[in-house]
Formats: structure tokens, sequence, C-alpha cells
């Protein structure tokens, strides 16, 4: 068994990408590998700033033969058929196929068999393969060639079994770290060139890198006396941009601690990949963290000072918008919103703020929120669009207004309402949770679905240019999370925006564990707009659905939809026949008597359970039925051919059965 080693250098790969570049490069080659009929133990892809790696272990040394064989048409077929097979298997005649009976009829077989070989003739066309269909999210062309790469190729190594496999591109050399190593490293396998990579100043593994960063900040801050605040995503991506990493950290001049803390945070890590430390109270600390990518020889301080100068001069600016901002009123800024352009067709951020507000009013009413701080929450909560500071820093949008809005004494809620009204931005994210808040926030993310729907700009496959789905869920946490009962057809003139709300809350739901078929069910009474009464019906039908009753039951009530579903078809007019309950006295045998008493009983318990929104009380309702059900399928036949009024009469009781468990949710759209 043999070991193959891939690396492709290039010019720095974005941090963003270098994870799923690494994990579809596996992919693609590993899908060559078992395409070519080439078994392997396992595989490993590594990524640095510089290249992407690939090791894949137990590659066998030569292929062996294979034979496959290829059905073709029908002895006898038609000439065309006969000559289009035999051109699709190589063959030249019908003699060098075989015929065989299959028990369905003869058909042609051609038994293809291809000889195997060394595998390292069959790799170079895998590699091309899969370097060619590597999907960068951005990639480009350079010099006079016509091959597309992320940034430009330098090198390939392709090895196996230590061997430079053919090809004019492959060979098996590289490079070391760009500035603390000089000329080029051959090696002979994957250990080989992971020990000389180290030695090269080459960390290939982003595990260790992200290791090394966090252990190294870690130990900085705890002899500076702070603590370093927790930012995966940062470590992710600084682990991107250094080959050799070194934590460094760094001083924030005093003259800056009194902007807000939001403004430093972006400062340092949106603008500079800075880590954030905080005092022992949670408040921020005046301590950074940087990471190298080099070994200085004075220990970094010339790079410290260096990302301090860089910091300096971002925060002079933030503190000059800050200072300057708190000057002006937010209202005094509302009428230049008039200038900003919301979208062209939708008017103005003013006229948007116009439409928030007669929204949050209506919402008011639900959350329980004053309607004054609610009117003046929503009117101010765009003023700071026209702020120094964030026509500086987009990303503090409604933070700066929440600080602008306690300088100036606002009311709390007011102030808390403008600073997340743009909140949840994501799973993760604060969910609103005041009443002024909350009124707010779905005014916001409403009014962008209502708008754009009205203008045709709905979500397509993956296009979102304007956030809708992510507004959706905004919409969905802040009516779950709080019990809001809010009616959402009162706000949609278009049926399908529910059902993008919908939609919606299948994904968030399934991947809470919720099936997406009980979910289809309770949307598909039609009338459902409340999702806290819905949610409450899917988890009640859910739980019913779990039990043995509920799994029971689900089959007699298939069946009995069945049935009544296919007669329908055939008689176009049965459906206004068959509505209404059964007749009593066309009840003939005890089993069709004990299900129609069972129903009657199951609709004095259901309507009230429906009222008093005991949706699991009404699913026990249904436990019930499943005996007399069961015992009506066993010993009763409904289409009895000869007496038309009773088989009528009996597809009357299954209508009912359908009916009833329909009322609660449409289990016909129950898989299974």
């Amino acid at each position: 068994m043999a070991e193959l080693l891939l690396e492709l250098l290039s010019e720095e790969i974005p941090a963003r990408m270098q994870a799923r570049a690494s994990d579809d490069f596996k992919r693609l080659v590993c899908d060559g590998l078992k395409a070519a009929g080439l078994s392997f133990t396992g595989a490993r892809a590594f990524a640095t700033p510089r290249r992407l790696a690939l090791v894949v272990d137990g590659i066998p040394a030569a292929r062996a033969d294979v034979s496959e064989e290829r059905r073709g048409p029908r002895v006898g077929a038609p000439d065309q058929a006969v000559q289009g097979f035999l051109k699709g298997a190589g063959l030249a005649s019908l003699d060098q196929a075989e015929k065989r009976d299959t028990g369905k009829g003869e058909f042609w077989f051609a038994v293809l068999s291809k000889k195997g070989g060394p595998t390292a003739d069959a790799l170079p066309g895998i590699i091309e393969a899969a370097m060619k269909a590597l999907p960068w999210p951005k990639s480009m062309r350079w010099g006079s060639g016509t091959e597309t790469w992320v940034r430009p190729l330098q090198s390939i190594i392709a090895l196996l079994d230590g061997k430079v496999l053919p090809g004019p591109r492959f060979g098996d050399s590289t490079v070391g770290h760009r500035f603390l190593s000089k000329g080029r490293i051959t090696v002979a396998s994957f250990a080989d060139y992971v020990a000389k990579l180290r030695a090269a100043h080459v960390i290939l593994d982003p595990a260790e890198r992200k290791a090394i960063i966090l252990d190294g900040a870690q130990k900085l801050c705890a002899e500076a006396q702070v603590t370093l605040r927790a930012d995966d995503g940062l470590l992710d991506e600084v682990a991107g941009l250094v080959e050799w990493p070194v934590p460094l950290i760094g001083t924030i001049d005093a003259q800056f601690m009194d902007v807000p803390a939001e403004v430093l945070i972006v400062s340092m890590k949106n603008h500079l990949r800075h880590f954030v430390t905080t005092q022992k109270d949670g408040s921020l600390a005046s301590r950074f963290v940087v990471v190298a990518n080099n070994v200085a020889r004075d220990g970094g301080k010339v790079i410290t000072a260096g990302n301090e100068r860089v910091l300096r001069a971002r925060l002079a600016d933030a503190k000059f918008f800050w200072d300057q901002d708190r000057k002006t009123r937010l209202e005094e800024r509302l009428p230049a919103l008039k200038g900003i352009v919301f979208h062209a067709k939708l008017g103005s951020q003013a006229e948007r703020v116009e439409r928030i507000a007669r929204l949050a009013g209506e919402i008011a009413k639900v959350t329980g929120a004053d309607a004054a701080q609610v009117d003046q929450a929503a009117r101010l909560a765009k003023a700071d669009l026209v702020s120094g500071m964030v026509g500086e820093f987009p990303e503090l949008q409604g933070i700066m207004g929440r600080y602008y809005a306690r300088g100036e004494k606002l009311p709390a809620a007011v102030a808390d309402a403008i600073g997340d009204h743009y909140a949840p931005a994501g799973p993760n994210d604060r969910c609103p949770s005041a009443p002024v808040s909350m009124a707010v926030a779905l005014a916001d993310k409403l009014d962008a679905l209502i708008s754009f729907w009205s203008i045709g700009e709905k979500p397509t496959g993956s296009r979102d240019p304007f956030a809708l789905r992510r507004a959706a869920l905004g919409i969905i946490r802040i009516v779950v999370e709080n019990k809001l009962r809010l009616r959402l057809r009162t706000f949609f003139k278009a049926d399908d925006l529910m059902d993008f709300i919908a939609d919606r809350l299948k994904v968030q739901m399934r991947e809470k564990g919720v099936r997406h078929d009980v979910v289809d069910a309770v949307f598909a009474l039609g009338k459902e707009d409340d999702l806290v009464r819905l949610l409450a019906r899917v988890e009640a039908l859910q739980a019913f659905l779990g039990s043995e009753a509920g799994k029971n039951l689900l089959t007699g009530y298939g069946r009995a939809a069945n049935i009544v579903r296919a007669e329908e078809k055939k008689d176009k007019g049965l459906a206004a026949k068959i509505a209404g309950a059964p007749d009593a006295a066309l009840l003939e045998q005890a089993e069709e008597k004990a299900v129609a008493s069972a129903l009657a009983e199951v609709e004095t318990k259901v309507g009230p359970a429906l009222a008093k929104e005991d949706f699991a009380g009404a699913m026990a309702a249904f436990a019930g039925l499943r005996v007399p059900i069961d015992a009506f399928f066993d010993k009763v036949t409904v289409n009895v051919t000869d007496k038309p009024e009773l088989r009528l009469n009996r597809l009357k009781l299954l209508n009912q059965i359908r009916a009833t468990m329909d009322s609660v949710a449409d289990f016909s759209k129950i898989e299974g």
C-alpha cells in the first residue's frame, strides 16, 4: 500500500476560504479515486495561507483488472437501438455480445474488461480534474495562461510512495515561510514534509496553529492581569493568516478608553484582527493581543508598536466622531434621512421610518408597550445612519443610536429599542424581550418583508440580497421566544409571504429536531398565523405521533383517507354526498356503530380542547379512536356493491374520521 502526498502552493489564500477549500479538495480527490476503482484507508487535508495539502493513505500500487456488465436492448429490438448499444459499449458487432434470459425476456449484454495497471498512471488525471473542479468563491487568471485559481499557483507536489507522479507540473519540492526560510525544500513523504515545513517555520495543521495562538495569548494576558475575550471566529481567521504564529500584547492609549466599548472592539477585531481583553469586572481592558507571522529579533517590540500606532490613528478618528456626534440630537438628524435612498422603488429612509412607526404602533398593542415610547423609538431608530460614527463604522448601526439616546436622557426603553431594532441578526444573537424593543424590532423586519415582496424582490435559490430570510427568522425568534400572540396575516397582503415564514419556521424547527412533515400538517390547515399557537399544535402532534396509540391511529387514518380518496376519484360528485355525519339508522354492524359513537365522543372533547388551546388534550382524545377503527377495518366491508345506501353511509363514516382528525392537523401530510 502506498501514500499519496499532494501540495498546491500559491500566493496567499483568503483565510475565509481555506477550510472549505481543503475539504473540497479532499472530497474531489477521494471521489476520483473511488471512481477509478482505487481503495484507500484514510485521507487528511490541511491548509495554510499559502498552501493546500492532502495525504491519502493505503492506496494500492497497482489497479486490479475489472469487469463490467452492460445490459442492452431486448433481443429483436429495432436495429437503431442495437447499433446505439454496440457503439456505447465499444463493440463491433453482436457477435461480441451475449444473449441472456433475465426472466422478463431475452436481452443483449456486453461484458467489458478493463485492464488495471500502475496506480501512478491514473492519478495525474484525478488530481488535475479535482483542481479544475475545486469551487472557489472567486478565482483569477495570471500571466498568459488560461488556468484559473484563487491566487496564482506556484508549484505542485505530487508524490506516490515518495516518487513524483508523471506530469510536467508535478514535483517534490516546496518552500517554507515567506520571511523566515530560504530556498526550496525537497520532501519524500508526508512525515518528511511536515517535519521540514516546521523546520522552515510553517505549522501545517490549522488546529495546531490555533492552539499556539490561544495558549500564547492567554499566557500574555495572565502576565498583564487581564482576560482574553473568547472569539472562535477571529481565532479561525487569524490562524488562516499566519504560518508561524507569534502572539504579542499591546496597549490602547488611555485617552480612548471613554469611547464606547463597541467602537474599540470593532476597530480592533474587524479592522485590525486584534484580540480583545477584559478586566475582572468584564469591562474592556486597555490591552489587546496581535498575532504576528514572524519571529522578530527584538521580541516583537517594533511589531507591537506599529500595531499600537495604527490602532491609535483609527481610534483618534473614532473619538473625533464620538465627540462631534453628541453635539447633534437624534431628532435633529431626521431631515437628513430624506436624502438617503432605501431602495429606488421603496423611497427614502425617511419614508421607511414612517412605515416602521405605523407598524410598530399596531404591534405595540400586542407587546403591551407604551405607545408614545414605541413611536419615539421607531422614528429615531434610523437617525444614527447619518452620524459620523456610523458613516465610519457601519457595523455600529443601532448601537450608536442607543448611546446617543442615553446621552440625551431619553427613556431607557426608547434607547434600548433603538439599539435592539436590528436584533436578532443571527442565530446566536440576543433576542429583544422588552415590550418597546420587540415592537420596533418586529416592525423593522416586517416592513422589509412586506416592502420587498410588494415590488417582487423575493429570495430565489441562494440569492437573497436584502437578507429577507434573516428578517423572517428574526420575526420567528422574537415572536416564539417571547410567546407573542401576533396574527401575522393581519400585516401580510400576499399569501405566499406567510408560506415564506412557514418555510423558515420549518428550517428552524428541523434544526431543533422537529419533523418538517409535522409542521406541514399544521400549516396545511391554511388559517394558522399565530406562531405560538402553531408550535403548540406542532409539539402536541409530534408527541402524539411518537406514542404507540398515535402510530396505530395514523395507520387507521391512512386507510380511511385512502379509501375515501380513491372513491372520490371515481365519482367527482362524491365529496358533496359524503359530507356531514353518517345516518345512524344505516349503521348495521356493531363495529361501525362503535366508530360512530367514538367519533361523537371525540368531537365533544376536541372542540373545547381546541378552544382552550389544549392541543395535547385534543390529541389525547383521538387515542380513543384506535380500537374501534381497528375493529372496523377487520370486520366491516365498505364498498358493498349490492347496497349503495349502506356503502355511501360507510364512506360518510370514513370521511368523518378524516374530517375529525384534520380539524387539528392535516394528517395526510404526515409521512409514513
